[in-house]
């Protein structure tokens, strides 16, 4: 049986030199989209994230508006896009879809999946 899908994620990595990219990708999606909710910057990497970035959360009703978006507007960055189902590693893994570079991922930091 299929997870029901809460909401999306994607998360815009950047690091030093490309912050200003970051920023503005940040400002048109927040121009763009104002229902995107975005979380906070981290220059740094946290949880399962290995480089600087901020998330954009989105109801899946703007997933088909918000993702091709961000295929055309991203600047060159780094954009890991999955939903919320409550899965987090299938989540991050399995049922993501990555634009532009391909990062590595701590795993570790994620809870594991409950039994089905």
């Amino acid at each position: 049986m299929p997870q029901a899908i809460h909401d999306f994620h994607a998360h815009i990595y950047y690091d030093a030199a490309t912050r200003p990219d970051a920023e503005a990708v940040r400002a048109e999606l927040a121009a763009q989209f104002p229902q995107v909710l975005l979380g906070r910057w981290h220059d740094a990497p946290i949880g399962p994230h290995t480089r600087g970035m901020f998330q954009a959360a989105f109801a899946p009703s703007l997933f088909a508006a918000v993702v091709p978006w961000l295929m055309l507007h991203r600047r060159g960055l780094a954009v890991l896009v999955h939903p919320e189902t409550g899965r987090e590693t299938s989540d991050h893994t399995i049922h993501a879809a990555w634009l532009g570079e391909i990062l590595p991922l701590r795993l570790e930091a994620l809870d594991p999946d409950p039994a089905a």
